[in-house]
């Protein structure tokens, strides 16, 4: 589903956290948005696009991840509200795969700059909400590793989440390497997040030029992007 990563001047810090390329977003001081489609309808689909998209708006993307699953034609698979209208719909279904690895959940950011992520049978749309993803599974949940991980997994793979600090500051991560869903989850729960979400694994891109690591391409449906007037 994803591209050969465009790489610009990536480098491994030797500390543990050197396994992952991560960005702490401010909410009262930064502006974070999700992100779908242009102004003909057509989905953004890669970070150099939304890249150049908000440049035409005169704000400069300072970071950015792909922002969960999707289906055919690039739709994001379950919840997506953008600037506080409800785009596609919770999805509460049963299904195979890692959206539906329940418990699976939200990422949301209400009209007051408050993130929360929550596992999606504790959801409650609200018209305060002004930006949500639904993804799966639940990384971390009340300061608890999803049960269905296991220590030492041979599933690895290349891997993106969000959690929420103890400060309300957001977090978002992506593995450098190939790693299991339960030392991603691991890294979530040390930083301090009690609830953290999985947003998509090989397919995962970020664009952190303050960290060393640019990625600008992609085929995804809904994107972050922390971005700042230009």
């Amino acid at each position: 589903m994803g591209l050969i990563a465009a790489l610009v001047g990536c480098h491994s810090a030797p500390s543990k956290e050197g396994r992952f390329v991560s960005y702490q977003v401010d909410l009262r001081r930064q502006t974070l948005r999700l992100y779908w489609r242009d102004d003909a309808g057509q989905p953004l689909r890669s970070l150099q696009r939304l890249a150049d998209w908000l440049r035409g708006r005169k704000q400069n993307l300072v970071f950015g991840m792909n922002a969960g699953m999707y289906k055919a034609g690039n739709v994001p698979l379950g919840l997506f509200i953008q600037d506080a209208r409800v785009i596609t719909p919770l999805d509460t279904t049963a299904g195979s795969g890692n959206f539906y690895l329940l418990p699976n959940g939200v990422f949301y950011i209400t009209a007051t700059n408050k993130a929360v992520v929550c596992p999606t049978a504790a959801f409650r749309y609200s018209e305060a909400i002004a930006y949500a993803t639904q993804s799966g599974p639940m990384l971390v949940v009340e300061g608890r590793i999803h049960p269905a991980f296991k220590p030492g997994s041979p599933n690895l793979n290349i891997r993106n989440g969000v959690g929420v600090l103890p400060d309300g500051r957001v977090l978002f991560a992506m593995s450098r390497q190939p790693i299991s869903l339960y030392d991603f989850a691991e890294y979530f729960r040390q930083q301090g997040c009690r609830n953290a979400l999985y947003l998509d694994g090989l397919v995962s891109r970020t664009y952190a030029p303050k960290e060393q690591w640019v990625q600008t391409d992609g085929d995804f449906g809904v994107m972050i992007g922390v971005s700042e007037p230009l």
